[in-house]
């Protein structure tokens, strides 16, 4: 098995990774998908991705179908927009990687095209928007995780993931527990994106400050206790997939940046869906309700509906 097409839905931060390593591999078989207005802007502008102007090669998601495989890389709140073009695109030998926040995008997306097409991934990368550029540095960053649900062994398509990824400047790495990773992951962005946000400040507070701290720590504990209830243990949060890639002490991450762009943040998916699978669980989570509200006002604020 080997991946010879692949279409990358999302342009952003996490799809500039991508285009930035797999553009000299793959060339005119590396496919942006989009369509009307979109689709012209990005082929008459390419992307800037650390000061370099990456050409694309555009395609419709009537255009893409069929290819090898399709990384989804948009923003959590854009999912069920865009589970129509992800269906266009995929075909029955596709192989699907959400490398979306959150512990749902897999079985969202499966629901919808069948769960044998998706290969359990997430990213993690410290990437910012600079003007029209987006910015990472590719040294330090963590790259993608990927794996198998319930499966230790490398599978052919894992193997061919693998094989993509290498000589590429990707860093890549295969998990022997994909889901469990996934929500070590989950964890770390409830625990120390949304803290920041609230207060707006860099993530060297969560070492300077014992309230930062203490916010960031309560929070995990709830993500720890849901995880513990649906029988996965994160308890040792001293994984490096319980870790950022490395970042300056003035680093902003994803909701905080949302919020200074005055864009909505992707709270639904963290202390949203925290708030929900507790009260599913029946487990308390009054930290990220509190929380959940208090983004929601910021953006509510960003949006002018108070500023006073």
């Amino acid at each position: 098995m080997k991946f010879k097409t692949v279409a990358i839905l999302g342009a952003g931060a996490v799809g500039a990774y991508f285009i930035w390593g797999l553009s000299e591999k793959l060339d005119e078989n590396l496919w942006i998908v989009a369509d009307g207005e979109r689709k012209a802007r990005l082929e008459k502008e390419g992307i800037l991705i650390n000061g370099k102007r990456y050409p694309l090669h555009v395609r419709t998601p009537k255009e893409a179908h069929g290819a090898d495989l399709l990384l989804i890389s948009t923003k959590y709140g854009a999912l069920q927009s865009i589970l129509e073009d992800v269906d266009t695109v995929v075909d029955e030998h596709t192989v699907v990687m959400s490398l979306l926040n959150g512990v749902d995008s897999e079985e969202i997306i499966g629901a919808r095209i069948g769960m044998e097409h998706m290969v359990y991934s997430m990213m993690k990368i410290a990437s910012e928007r600079k003007g029209s550029s987006i910015v990472f540095d590719a040294p330090s960053t963590l790259g993608v995780y990927f794996g198998e649900a319930g499966r230790s062994t490398p599978s052919e398509r894992m193997l061919a993931i693998e094989e993509l990824f290498r000589d590429t400047g990707i860093h890549s790495h295969m998990c022997e527990d994909i889901i469990r990773d996934i929500w070590y992951k989950y964890a770390f962005n409830v625990s120390r994106n949304q803290p920041q946000a609230m207060v707006s400040c860099g993530v060297g507070a969560y070492e300077d400050s014992e309230h930062m701290a203490y916010l960031c720590r309560k929070l995990q504990e709830e993500v720890v206790a849901v995880a513990a209830a649906k029988g996965i243990d994160i308890s040792s949060m001293e994984s490096d997939v319980g870790k950022g890639s490395p970042s300056n002490k003035g680093a902003r991450y994803s909701t905080l940046q949302d919020l200074d762009a005055k864009r909505h943040t992707e709270v639904d998916m963290f202390a949203g869906a925290m708030v929900r699978m507790g009260k599913e669980l029946s487990i308390p989570t009054p930290y990220n309700d509190f929380t959940y509200h208090s983004i929601k006002a910021l953006e509510e604020k960003n949006d002018g509906k108070f500023d006073y």
